[in-house]
């Protein structure tokens, strides 16, 4: 599993990321709401831990703005403010469980693989189609005896094509899924991640191509089919 802690205290921040790690599983780390929220918006992970008191963005903003971006990755709230308003705030908006500071390692880990459990469409460490495997805990892309690495962005994009095989998604859908609904990006943005996933499909020398229908969205095709 990969997991977002986003936390501006560091040490606590590392601490969590060293606690979720001694396991299987992968953690990345932001230090502040804007780019936690940019990197949650990806759709890549499989949990987040979310602290309220952020900068920049805090972070009930922030899980306003992922469930309003269809981002239904489950929300841990890890914070030392434990008022009831703010406990049914972060719960109204989304959070699936609000955990307060301080708090013992094995709850923590308790409450995270609790939510982690409720979410029914996690996507397999590796998954295939066609000649391709994405391992999207790795971020890697894979044809045969080829790799490629795939940055936040391309594995979001190469995510929803896998989760919705031979499904055409629009520009919009994408936007919304990859950038989120508040985003300034646009239809330019989603053409030049599609180039660039395209050059690397090329680089792989892959049976599988990104197919376009006019005016109506993208999908994966698989040669000969």
């Amino acid at each position: 599993m990969r997991i977002l802690v986003i936390e501006d205290e560091k040490r606590l921040a590392d601490t969590l990321a060293d606690i979720i790690s001694t396991g299987s599983d992968i953690a990345d780390v932001s230090y502040d709401g804007e780019s936690g929220l940019d990197n949650a918006l990806s759709g890549i992970y499989d949990a987040i831990v979310l602290d309220v008191m952020l900068p920049v963005i805090d972070g009930f903003e922030v899980l306003r703005r992922l469930r309003a971006g269809k981002v239904s990755t489950p929300v841990l709230m890890l914070t030392a403010r434990a008022e009831l308003e703010d406990r049914v705030a972060g719960l109204d908006l989304g959070a699936d469980y609000y955990l307060t500071k301080p708090f013992e390692n094995a709850e923590f880990l308790a409450c995270l693989r609790t939510i982690m459990r409720r979410r029914g469409d996690i996507m397999p460490d590796v998954v295939t189609y066609g000649d391709l495997t994405l391992n999207p805990s790795g971020c890697e892309l894979r044809c045969r005896d080829r790799s490629v690495r795939l940055s936040f962005k391309e594995l979001a994009i190469m995510r929803l094509f896998f989760l919705n095989r031979e499904q055409i998604l629009s520009k919009e859908t994408i936007l919304n899924k990859v950038w989120g609904y508040d985003s300034e990006a646009d239809d330019n943005n989603v053409e030049a991640y599609i180039s660039f996933l395209r050059k690397k499909l090329l680089f792989l020398g892959s049976g599988v191509s990104i197919a376009v229908v006019r005016r109506v969205g993208y999908y994966l095709e698989v040669s000969g089919t």
